[in-house]
This record gives C-alpha cells, sequence and structure tokens, in this order.
C-alpha cells in the first residue's frame, strides 16, 4: 500500500494541521510516513500546501509528483493542482469556494461544502477536519480512531475543548463523503 496526498488551500485554512493529523494517524497505525509543508509568502492568505506519502514499505522521497488523494480548499489551489491527480485518483474539493469548471480525465472528483458545513457547525476552522472525515470514508487508508487519539495527543492542555467540535466535524465529513 502507498498512498500520495496533496492537501492545499490559503494560509491558515487548516492545511499544514490537516497533513500533520494524516502523517501522524499514519505512524499511530505502524505505517510508514512523511510530511513536507510548503509555504507561501505569506503564513495567513497566502498559497499553502503539503505534501504526505503513507506506505506499508520505506519512503524513498517525501515529494509527491501525481496524487492519489488531492485535498483541495481554494480557487488557485484547485488551477494549480487538479492535473496533478492521478488517473482514476481522488480530489475532495472545497466546492464552497471552488467552481472545478471542466475537470481532469478520469479522476473522482467530491465536491463537498467543507467551509459551509463546518460553520454550521459553529466554527469555520474545522473545515478541514469535514475534509478528513471525507477522506476516511473514501478510502481505507486510515482508522477515525487513530486520527481521534492523535487529536487528544496534539490538543494543548487549555485547547482540549476544540478535540469535540474536530470530531463532531469528523463524523459530518463521513456522512457526506460518499
Amino acid at each position: 500500500m502507498r498512498e500520495e496526498i496533496i492537501c492545499a488551500g490559503f494560509g491558515g485554512q487548516g492545511i499544514m494541521l490537516l497533513g500533520k493529523v494524516l502523517a501522524q494517524a499514519a505512524l499511530e497505525e505502524n505505517k510508514k510516513t512523511t510530511w513536507m509543508p510548503s509555504y507561501g509568502a505569506a503564513m495567513r492568505g497566502g498559497c499553502a500546501y503539503c505534501m504526505v506519502v503513507i506506505s506499508d514499505e520505506e519512503i524513498a522521497s517525501p515529494y509527491v509528483d501525481k496524487t492519489d488523494t488531492l485535498f483541495v480548499f481554494n480557487q488557485p489551489s484547485w488551477d494549480r493542482f487538479k492535473e496533478r491527480v492521478k488517473k482514476g485518483g481522488l480530489a475532495l474539493v472545497n466546492s464552497s469556494l471552488i467552481k472545478t469548471g471542466s475537470l481532469p480525465d478520469k479522476i473522482d472528483v467530491r465536491n463537498i461544502s467543507f467551509t459551509e458545513i463546518a460553520t454550521s457547525l459553529g466554527d469555520v476552522r474545522v473545515a478541514n477536519m469535514v475534509a478528513l472525515g471525507a477522506y476516511l470514508k473514501n478510502k481505507n487508508i486510515l482508522k477515525l480512531e487513530s486520527v481521534l487519539s492523535v487529536f487528544r495527543q496534539i490538543a494543548p492542555k487549555d485547547k482540549q475543548h476544540l478535540i469535540e467540535i474536530n470530531q463532531k466535524a469528523l463524523e459530518e465529513g463521513t456522512r457526506h463523503g460518499r
């Protein structure tokens, strides 16, 4: 098994956290993983993306040329990365902010309103976890329990209350995943 992932959007949309949670959940399941961030000129509002590789075997390079799964949260990122999805690959698209237009050939595009769903839950910042829930529903790579374990590990003591809303966002994402 080898899964190559690109997560892309504006700075401040939780792109790096999404990648870190994917990578750490893979470690929880004793898989090999890499996480490679790339920040734009601005931490908030600039283009941000990361590459995650999850595998049962050693990973020679963290670079992802063609992705199995693309998480995409804004129009510039869709325009930049849509052609990098492998044939038969999955694109999880934030339809709240993206108009996909013509689609690359033979990829599975899931238009899900991550931003609107997160807002309805009470916190737009969990749009990334709605997307992750959709991913968990569509791909049999990681378990929900591993992701929840990561939340409990990485949440600082004064932010433990955020675990609950992140869990709700994951669950809501799984409902919209297929």
